[in-house]
C-alpha cells in the first residue's frame, strides 16, 4: 500500500547561509518572450554605485504564480495588521542598474 501523502510531499531543504537572506529594497524586472529575471539590489543613501545581490530567473508561468502568491499574501497581511502605505520614492534614473537581454 502506497502513502499518496507522503508521495506528494516536497522536500526543501534550506541551508543556514540562505537562511540568512539578502535584504533588497529595490528590484530591477527585465523580461523576454522566454524568461522573467528579478535582480534585487541593495541601495544606501550615500553611496551612488550599488550592486546586485541576488538574480531570480523565472519562466513566464512561474512569474504569474510568484505574482498571484504575492498578491494573496500581501491581502492577508493587510487583513491582519492594515494596509501597506506605499511611500512616495524619488524616481530611479533609468541608466541605473544592469539590463536584460535574454
Amino acid at each position: 500500500m502506497v502513502d499518496n501523502e507522503n508521495q506528494n510531499q516536497l522536500n526543501i531543504e534550506l541551508d543556514e547561509a540562505t537562511a540568512d537572506g539578502v535584504y533588497s529594497n529595490l528590484a530591477i524586472i527585465n523580461h523576454s518572450v522566454s524568461e522573467f529575471v528579478v535582480d534585487f539590489v541593495n541601495i544606501m543613501p550615500g553611496r551612488p554605485k550599488s550592486k546586485v545581490k541576488s538574480r531570480i530567473i523565472l519562466t513566464p508561468q512561474h512569474a504569474k504564480r510568484l505574482l498571484k502568491a504575492l498578491h494573496d499574501n500581501i491581502n492577508r497581511f493587510e487583513a491582519a495588521h492594515g494596509e501597506i502605505k506605499d511611500y512616495e520614492q524619488p524616481p530611479i534614473p533609468m541608466n541605473f542598474g544592469p539590463t536584460g537581454e535574454a
